[in-house]
């Protein structure tokens, strides 16, 4: 899959304000509402919500994975880097400053395990994670993401 394809710079923030999970998911459904990516953000938000609820999408070394099911014709996805770390409940119990959030259609498991598998080998590079934290701009982390 590639990134370039769902991820553009409309749809990364490196100024996230929130401090809590629940913040820090209300930005990024943000994020996709101002892009254009998504109209319903109540059925995103109670889709995403449930996911947490069954299990945090806090991953390791400060990256959290929100993501759920809703009636988006395609797969979609956002960027969000936090200036202040964030408890996310993560695997590893370390706070997280990246967050990638997406949503795919219901009927469709493909695309969506595609994205999420892609991401997690991008992020297993602490360079690549170094590069987004540093990075100024959308462009910059578009770059670190597709390169």
């Amino acid at each position: 899959m590639n990134l370039k394809t769902v991820i553009s710079t409309e749809t990364i923030d490196l100024h996230l304000k929130g401090t809590t999970k629940k913040e820090i998911i209300n930005e990024l459904l943000d994020i996709l509402i101002r892009s254009g990516k998504i109209t319903d953000r109540e059925s995103a938000l109670k889709a995403v919500l449930d996911r947490e609820e069954k299990m945090s999408t806090g991953m390791k070394h400060g990256i959290a994975i929100p993501h759920g099911k809703t009636n988006t014709e395609d797969l979609v996805a956002c960027i969000g880097v936090s200036e202040k770390p964030v408890d996310f409940d993560s695997l590893d119990k370390q706070p997280c400053r990246i967050f990638i959030m997406t949503l795919s259609p219901v009927e469709k498991t493909g695309p969506h395990l595609q994205f999420l598998a892609e991401v997690s080998l991008l992020f297993k590079s602490s360079e690549k994670r170094e590069e987004i934290l540093k990075a100024q701009t959308a462009e910059r982390i578009l770059e670190v993401l597709t390169e």
